[in-house]
């Protein structure tokens, strides 16, 4: 029987003449939504009688931001294109060649969009001159999607339109008195610079100054007294036999990095040969955990170990003060150059002109090939005596106007206070900036600069190799370019886009394939002030004063930077801050480096919370009468007695949301813009919490793990040696692990269709963590924040084991282990083997799921949520996982995660997914997994699919290097080698078929598809 009931969704439906229950009855909206204003062309935009915050009413900030902005379309919610353009398909990607250049960072990329969002950064692989792209490159597409990013134009913290404020702008620089200070960053730009010449003919009193956050001073005055040009040179590792590093951290942010490709291609044994390296450092860095041989020393004995170094390859013969262990390894190192001849170099990151002189100078003496002047590198010109004279300006008050793009002083110069209260005497302080940081704060003009995804540009990498940004979408907010800017303040009515081209238009045969690949080699088409190099450096003179200025008093201290966080330009981006640093392997913090012995004869401590989290103490660090409180402490194994090492990068405050602001502010101790200073440490009260993610050391010679071996050994005895397969008992007799009839299942004949592999060379990884956050932005992989990391419940897919030695060497732990006989030897030398030694060994592991054909997690799983793929692919099928973690239980790598939480639009976790803005970045392609469910690795089985369907649909083969992971694709040093095994001729077969070849605790027979490559060490001296 029907039923007349009626029913109702509100009130007003009772209301049978409302004309707003008739519309709806009709439509959606009550109210038409004026899509035709708003996704017009740019003049009916401008002309709308509709103003934009009306729009964002009608649709929501997300949609409005994406929609207005996508160069495509819409990209979340629910308004469908006016005009769907040609070029983009729903729901396939589209790339674009561009680059990033923040003046730290600069790197060619390939920027991966859908519906006309950028969610991943690529490398770019038609780039030779620097092709690689970090951890900071490949997160810097979540930085675009900052909820805290300045909108619009400001005056006096008021919103206005670019009309005003250029109106208001070209007013005060009319009629300013005194000097326009210009202060930038390194733009490295043909085009900027000529802009910014054309800007100081208009305003004859401009003043160009240049300031790189983190200085590389002393080797630009080296460079130019020696050749004319602020440069740097230019090294290729790759061609390098013997590298003798003095304080370098080239595997890192030295000289703007980017050399770590170069590097592992010479340190894969090749024809039984392989480079070596030697290390001379105090902070234990990436690079001297990458060496073969490392030797801890201090700042000052670091000048006095280059000063040795030249007289003994290039000056004939040298004295020194320093103790007899290292001036033997000085002379050994000398010895070491000398055979490698040009295929040597010498590289240092000490901070002082003369040491980079004599770098210049045993180079040249060597002949060596590896380092290249006559392409030198541009992408640092930042001249620190500028910047601090340009700071006495003010304070004198002979500054007028103070103009800075794309840097931030107030927070980053050492003496950031005097300048905070230097530009309040200003007549005209004016920022262009992406964040409402600490400068913009003190500004009385606020330029909103988009975001480099958003905006045009060159960039001059050396002398010849250039490359081009291009926006992957409109800018999301009411920005302009920096260089915009100065077209309209010099009545040129062109666009920078317009600009560029104009510039670049003899010079280059076809804008578009420049355009397209993103990177061309060409003659700059704009003059660089040059002066002749006198060459008249005596570098005798040099080496005397540098033996004599290497006497240190006291701790000294060395500033760097973090691999995650650099100089602090993308602290509001919680990928960044939850990557854990790959030596440390702390996320969340800075803290200050000490060796073992210090920390014991200052009273300071680690320890381990009741729930295994690790507590560090507290010290107060002053440098020359300024003091930084409360800067908690890791006790660092290497690091050089007698120095101490901080972060830079942390502490800030302004133009973050609170979750970020984490750390302390090492830049007030970066005196004169100088990385080592002398300090004073005093230990303060409490104890700090760290988010530690790796909480044991050593591999407590446990050579099933990590398995490494000697050139020697590798080039002399048989694999059976230095790489032997594990055996196991099948009744009471030894069988290798690898034979059918120890298998506790039976076999699956995957001969048939595709079957995938992954093989990680451990000589070649560096331990970057660029894979780690390309994982993340692939897959979508939540931020849990600092107090989940320290709960053991970071969610990162692929992490990076870093194992230190107990005894000067692995193969030295594996003796001792072996050698452990009678209970009292075992219960004090085991315990012995969990304790790194004060100079270790170092080997870095990324482990992921490993994707075992005899997986332990499926036989356990309740409800076959976990099972095994035709293609090799272990799967979670995340509807059915009802979170027993009885398969994490049963996995002997530990490699899946739980998620406890929602991590996802919960306000308990505020990171880019609980905001419309941030979750533009989410992959469309892989789900967003929700509470309660196990997830892990799916060796990106998204990507391999699609690679399949594209071959499928083209009718065509696939070819070897197709099949990608977010990883592999990532790394640019050939770490990792992703394939299909049953393709004849495959890469990833003579992976799997090499001597090196080993799987993770093979014993245990789960024969997994993810492989990895016996590390061997060049332990062969001259």
């Amino acid at each position: 029987m029907s039923s007349n009931k009626k029913y109702w969704k509100s009130v007003e439906e009772l209301n049978e003449n409302s004309s707003v229950v008739e519309t709806l009855q009709q439509k959606e909206f009550a109210e038409e939504i004026p899509v035709n204003e708003f996704l017009g062309d740019k003049e009916s935009l401008e002309s709308s009688k509709t103003s934009r915050r009306d729009f964002l009413k009608y649709v929501g900030f997300s949609t409005a931001a994406a929609s207005l902005a996508a160069c495509e379309g819409p990209v979340i919610k629910s308004i469908p294109y006016v005009v769907q353009p040609e070029r983009i398909v729903p729901g396939v990607a589209n790339y674009y060649a561009s680059t990033m250049a923040d003046g730290f960072d600069f790197a060619s990329v390939l920027v991966k969009t859908r519906e006309g969002r950028p969610i991943k950064i690529e490398n770019n692989e038609l780039s030779k001159s620097k092709s690689g792209v970090n951890s900071r490159v490949h997160a810097s597409v979540l930085s675009m999607y900052d909820a805290n990013r300045v909108k619009r134009p400001m005056i006096e913290g008021r919103n206005v339109s670019w009309e005003e404020f250029d109106r208001e702008v070209g007013s005060a620089l009319d009629s300013v008195s005194g000097d326009i200070v210009l202060m930038t960053q390194t733009f490295a730009s043909p085009s900027t610079t000529k802009l910014i010449n054309e800007f100081s003919e208009k305003y004859p009193n401009v003043r160009h100054v240049v300031y790189d956050a983190v200085s590389e001073d002393a080797a630009l005055n080296a460079f130019q007294s020696k050749f004319g040009q602020r440069a740097l040179p230019n090294y290729d590792f790759s061609k390098a036999e013997t590298i003798v590093s003095i304080g370098a951290d080239f595997l890192g942010d030295w000289q703007g990095g980017g050399y770590d490709a170069g590097y592992a291609k010479g340190r894969v044994p090749q024809n039984g040969k392989m480079s070596r390296h030697i290390q001379f450092e105090s902070n234990m860095s990436l690079t001297g955990a990458n060496a073969d041989k490392r030797y801890p020393v201090t700042p000052s004995q670091q000048k006095a170990v280059l000063a040795a170094l030249y007289g003994y390859v290039a000056g004939g013969s040298s004295t020194s003060d320093l103790p007899a262990k290292i001036d033997d390894a000085v002379v050994k190192a000398a010895r070491q150059l000398r055979k490698g001849g040009s295929g040597a170099v010498v590289v240092s990151g000490i901070p002082d002109d003369n040491a980079q002189a004599l770098v210049l100078a045993i180079n040249e003496a060597l002949g060596s090939g590896v380092m290249d002047t006559s392409n030198p590198r541009m992408i640092r010109q930042g001249n620190s005596q500028a910047v601090m004279q340009a700071v006495e300006d003010m304070k004198s008050g002979s500054v007028g106007a103070m103009l800075m793009a794309g840097v931030n002083p107030a927070y980053s110069l050492p003496n950031g206070a005097e300048f905070a209260e230097a530009l309040a005497n200003v007549e005209v302080s004016l920022a262009f900036s992406m964040s409402p940081d600490e400068t913009a704060k003190l500004c009385k003009y606020v330029a909103a600069t988009p975001h480099y995804l958003e905006s045009w540009g060159d960039i001059q990498y050396t002398t010849s190799n250039f490359s081009l940004m291009q926006p992957a979408i409109r800018p999301l907010f009411d920005t302009r370019q920096f260089q915009d800017c100065l077209l309209k303040w010099t009545d040129n009515n062109q666009s920078y886009h317009d600009y560029i081209k104009e510039t670049w238009s003899g010079s280059i045969s076809s804008w578009n394939t420049a355009l397209h690949d993103g990177i061309f080699e060409a003659a700059s088409p704009v003059n660089v002030e040059t002066a002749e190099g006198s060459g008249s450096v005596n570098v005798s003179t040099a080496a005397s004063e540098l033996a004599r200025s290497a006497e240190g008093e006291g701790l000294e201290l060395t500033l760097y930077t973090k691999l995650s966080m650099g100089d602090g330009q993308q602290a509001n981006n919680p990928w960044l801050q939850e990557m854990p640093d790959p030596l440390t392997r702390a996320s969340w913090d800075n803290y200050l480096t000490v060796s073992k012995s210090d920390a014991e004869s200052l009273g300071l401590e680690n320890d381990n919370d009741s729930n295994g989290g690790l507590n560090g103490s507290y010290v107060n660090v002053t440098v020359d009468g300024t003091t930084v409180e409360n800067v908690p402490v890791i006790i660092q194994p290497g690091q050089a007695k007698g120095s101490v090492g901080l972060a830079l990068g942390y502490g800030k405050k302004e133009g973050l949301q609170k979750e970020m602001q984490v750390g302390v502010n090492a830049y007030p101790l970066y005196k004169n813009l100088n990385a080592v200073q002398s300090v004073t440490i005093e230990k303060a009260s409490g104890m700090h919490e760290f988010a530690c993610v790796q909480l044991h050391n050593t591999l407590m010679g446990r050579g099933d793990i990590i398995k490494e071996t000697t050139l020697e050994i590798f080039n002399t005895r048989n694999a059976s040696e230095w790489n032997s397969v594990p055996n196991v008992s099948l009744d009471h007799v030894e069988k290798p692990v690898t034979s059918p009839e120890v298998d506790m299942w039976d076999g699956f004949d995957r001969s048939i269709g595709h079957h995938f592999n992954l093989s990680i060379d451990l000589n070649a990884c560096t331990g970057c963590g660029a894979c780690v956050i390309a994982c993340h932005a692939e897959n979508n992989v939540p931020v849990v924040g600092k107090s989940e990391v320290r709960r053991s419940r970071d969610m990162h897919w692929l992490r990076i084991d870093r194992y230190y030695s107990s005894e000067d060497t692995f193969i030295n732990d594996l003796d001792k282990k072996e050698n452990i006989s009678g209970l009292g030897s075992s219960l004090s030398e085991f315990g012995e083997l969990e304790e790194p030694a004060d100079n270790p060994q170092v080997v870095f592991q990324p482990v992921m799921c490993q994707h075992c054909n005899h997986a332990p997690c499926e036989t356990v799983c309740p409800v076959a949520a976990t099972s095994h793929g035709r293609q090799g692919q272990n799967q979670m099928i995340y509807n059915r996982c009802v979170g027993t973690r009885y398969c994490a239980n049963n996995c002997p790598y530990k490699v899946r995660r739980f998620n406890w939480f929602n991590y996802a639009q919960n306000e308990e976790f505020d990171y880019h997914m609980n905001n419309d803005l941030g979750r533009m970045v989410i992959n469309p392609d892989v789900t967003v997994r929700s509470r309660g469910v196990m997830e892990k690795c799916s060796m990106c089985i998204q990507k391999t699919q699609k690679t399949i369907l594209d071959a499928k649909r083209e009718g065509r083969e696939i070819e070897d290097g197709e099949f990608q992971t977010a990883c592999s694709a990532a790394c640019d040093k050939g770490a990792m080698t992703f394939g299909d095994i049953n393709k004849e001729g495959a890469v990833i077969r003579d992976r799997k078929e090499d001597d090196r070849m080993y799987h993770l605790l093979e014993y245990v027979g789960t024969k997994p598809n993810v492989m990895y490559q016996t590390k061997v060490r060049n332990t062969t001296e001259a």
